[in-house]
């Protein structure tokens, strides 16, 4: 038996005016055949789930194209098409396959195909006709659409968020390919769409709501004949049709029964959508928390500059505040290329007068003007050993600079738009964690797997910007109406 794997993984957000291009995935992934399976083979990521769970059950895992790119705009649409037809090709040279497994993220929209992974998913059904197994895995935050379940047999979703289950999704995928080949289980499926967005701030798997959600789901899908449930809490920064939170219910040759488990989870998550809402927590409140708790080790979740969501990185919010109430003991990431030159052009332990963030457009505040000592200069690249979100293990923020302005902020300064996934971004700059009480962390729910090793605390905080977690604030127009919590 020989299974192709296929893999077109980006979060695209509507919300910002950049584009994804071609390049973008050439800076993080886009590789064919056996490159694949050097890139992947000890990743904590679904693509090395598969290879491992076809190797085990005797199956040939066939790798066929692999493309990935960070969290940002819609993807061009020369970009996808280019994309696509490198895939179509690479599966048209493959010869005779017995089934597919693939990893569409979900939350992918093109200029030219809104559900750009619908279209695809869909491309590659048509190609391997409707009797070959097609089995796929999907981020937690897809924005699932019917084309995607139509176009394959079954679709297994991450089940935690932080991301730290991709593995183990891409081996139950491999599982369930192989019992499907052997034709001891023949795997249908069902799915339900809901009219709710579920807020970006309570998607943590581990706290309640979600913690508590998840429990009564997996209680009430067990039987003899359901193989998976899946609960997909959607990517509201998308503006398409289908932005929204789904369930998927796979079954052993019970259609109707996935179909009915599928809606059961519906009719829960609306009766339950008040719990999904947040407060929220201004900038302001979360300054004042922090100064009143100088004990405590805090990291301010920056919600509305979440580079895991395509946000630019370059919000100055909370480095404004920080720096107006003079915290000291603190640590912001902003990207920043100019800046980096700036003070790449100085000694080492010189002071230099710096512009900080703010660049990239006005919905994320206003540049710190300071004068600021250049502590150290480093090459931007670092690696994460252990499950972080996203499954990414090799990271390049470009050049970079690290900086203390004079209310001693120390500031890191990239190159490089990079997500803050792992601690080894301050290690391998030579920052020791331990030495700051206040860490900035721009994102939401991703992040807290790396620095909940070093803070005592977090705080989400409401900041403005292209991922503003009051998704009431955003200028939707293509979404669902009526729609939770656009509409009660």
């Amino acid at each position: 038996m020989r299974v192709g794997i296929l893999a077109l993984l980006q979060e695209s957000n509507t919300f910002i005016s950049g584009k994804t291009t071609l390049e973008h995935f050439q800076q993080d992934v886009l590789l064919t055949g056996e490159e694949i399976r050097k890139y992947f083979a000890d990743s904590p990521h679904e693509i090395s789930g598969f290879f491992q769970g076809l190797k085990k059950a005797g199956i040939e895992a066939v790798p066929l194209f692999a493309a990935r790119a960070y969290p940002n705009g819609v993807i061009e649409a020369d970009t996808f098409d280019q994309l696509l037809e490198q895939m179509m090709q690479e599966l048209k040279q493959a010869g005779t396959l017995d089934g597919i497994l693939a990893a569409p993220h979900g939350a992918t929209v093109a200029e030219n195909h809104p559900d750009a992974d619908g279209y695809w998913l869909g491309k590659v059904r048509e190609f391997i006709g409707p009797d070959k197994p097609f089995i796929a895995t999907l981020d937690l935050h897809a924005n699932l659409s019917p084309a995607m379940v139509e176009a394959t047999d079954a679709l297994l979703a991450y089940r935690s968020n932080p991301h730290l289950d991709q593995l183990e999704t891409g081996l139950r995928a491999a599982d369930l390919m192989a019992r499907t080949l052997s034709g001891s289980t023949y795997p249908t499926q069902a799915a339900a769409f809901p009219s709710l967005a579920i807020n970006i701030q309570n998607q943590n798997t581990s706290q309640y709501p979600m913690s508590s959600f998840y429990d009564q789901i997996s209680a009430a899908s067990n039987g003899p004949d359901v193989i998976s449930h899946s609960i997909l809490l959607g990517f509201p920064y998308a503006d398409v049709a289908e932005m929204g939170s789904s369930a998927v219910i796979v079954t052993d040759d019970q259609p109707e029964q996935a179909q009915e488990m599928a809606w059961a989870i519906e009719r829960k998550f609306l009766a339950e959508k008040d719990e999904f809402e947040p407060p929220f927590i201004s900038v302001e409140m979360a300054i004042a928390k922090i100064t009143s708790k100088t004990e405590t080790r805090f990291t301010l979740l920056d919600m509305g500059d979440n580079v895991g969501g395509g946000s630019p990185a370059d919000s100055t919010f909370l480095l404004h505040a920080l720096n107006e109430n003079n915290i000291a003991d603190s640590f912001i990431c902003i990207f920043d290329p100019q800046a980096v030159k700036t003070a790449s052009s100085v000694t080492i332990g010189d002071s230099v007068d710096l512009s900080i963030g703010a660049h990239t457009d006005e919905q994320h505040g206003t540049p710190l003007n300071c004068t600021a000592e250049v502590l150290s200069l480093h090459e931007g690249k670092f690696s994460e050993s252990q499950a972080r979100h996203g499954g990414f293990t090799d990271f390049d923020q470009g050049p970079t600079a690290i900086v203390k302005c004079s209310s001693g902020i120390t500031i890191m300064l990239t190159s490089k738009r990079i997500p803050p996934f792992s601690l080894a971004q301050l290690t391998s700059c030579e920052l020791d964690p331990g030495d700051f009480r206040i860490f900035v962390a721009k994102g939401v729910i991703a992040p807290q797997a790396a620095y909940q090793e070093v803070c005592d605390h977090f705080i989400q905080v409401n900041t403005p910007g292209a991922t503003c977690a009051d998704m009431k604030q955003l200028d939707f127009k293509n979404r669902r109406r009526p729609m939770f919590p656009f509409e009660e």
